[in-house]
């Protein structure tokens, strides 16, 4: 069962210290996971603005890069009214996003409450392109996370850990491991329930691999997928999120080679709330003109609604908020 905290449990000196003299192995990995509780649990804060969603409400998932700007993310979101908002790439602690806890501000400035956990610990400052934004040389918490905002209560929450391997933080196998980004940690999703108009509604945020290929992904779906029957047996369930589809096949980057779609269908599941268009976009930490890629979606079962809008993640200014759009979609229970 998931832990609840009202703040995660910080990771100590002494914790930093034994994670950075650890074998970069797998067994290494894992054993690091199961002693650090941050890494295992979900922390709840915010105030929901109502007690019950409505019969038809909109989600938005957006891959927020780091949340450089929190407040002027959340402005841009608020025009549409989301109910719900699944978000990954949420830093917390991190020199580059001045210490802040991006997920709590977001959530602040929307007036919603929110679910947060741990994707990744990173071991330092981050990737080149990062390190102009950093305001010290050091990490307060060093936390990397997906989150969920939302406009009612939480009646339950889960974390589901799907790879504890350590593929960034392993160095021994060949195509693991990354020297400019070192991370304990991977992939994972936070659920909740929340009570509906109809009945509960379970909704996911996640983030798969993007350093891996199709049959990598397949399998930390499959593994989300089976998560949530556990979770949420029955329920109407929405997931969105970078699934990263496509990403390992530069320079045509082909989503419709995954896998992962048809897994999803076969159990029951339909992608028809994913907004058409691409999703990603050049920005102030990913300088990428030529990637242009379909990365973020939706999964749904038991739910009908609508896609879009698909939103720009450009403020008023000019300025990218992210090098990825934000996704929406409508949605009530069948």
């Amino acid at each position: 069962m998931t832990q609840i905290f009202a703040e995660l449990p910080w990771i100590t000196e002494a914790d930093r210290a034994r994670i950075l003299s650890a074998p970069r192995t797998a067994d290494a990995h894992r054993a690091l996971l199961s002693e650090m509780p941050a890494m295992s649990g979900v922390e709840l804060g915010g105030e929901a603005a109502a007690t019950t969603l409505p019969p038809r409400f909109k989600v938005a998932a957006w891959n927020v890069e780091r949340c450089l700007f929190p407040a002027k993310s959340a402005i841009h979101l608020a025009g549409h009214d989301p109910k719900i908002v699944l978000l990954s790439e949420m830093d917390n602690g991190m020199a580059r996003t001045a210490q802040r806890h991006t997920t709590a501000e977001m959530a602040a400035e929307l007036g919603m409450a929110y679910a947060y956990g741990v994707e990744f610990f990173e071991m330092d400052l981050g990737g080149p392109t990062e390190r102009q934004f950093c305001t010290q040389e050091f990490n307060e918490r060093g936390w990397h996370g997906n989150g969920i905002l939302s406009s009612v209560p939480f009646d339950q929450v889960a974390l589901f850990r799907l790879d504890e391997d350590g593929h960034w933080f392993v160095t021994d196998n060949a195509g693991a491991g990354d020297t400019e980004q070192p991370r304990m940690g991977g992939r994972m999703a936070v659920a909740a329930i929340l009570p509906g108009a109809s009945g509960p509604i379970c909704v996911v945020s996640t983030h798969l691999e993007s350093n891996a290929d199709v049959a990598y992904r397949h399998v930390q779906f499959a593994k989300l997928l089976d998560e949530v029957d556990v979770f949420a047996p029955g329920l109407p369930v929405l997931i969105g999120g970078d699934l990263n589809t496509g990403n390992h096949l530069p320079p045509d980057y082909d989503w419709r080679s995954e896998t992962l779609f048809d897994l999803a269908r076969d159990r029951g599941y339909h992608w028809d709330l994913t907004p058409e268009g691409i999703t990603t976009r050049n920005s102030l930490i990913t300088p990428h003109d030529t990637r242009r890629m379909k990365l973020d979606w939706f999964c749904a079962r038991g739910l009908t609604g609508q896609p879009g809008p698909l939103l720009p993640s450009l403020d008023p200014d000019g300025t990218p908020l992210s090098d990825h759009e934000a996704v929406f979609c409508e949605v009530g229970a069948t």
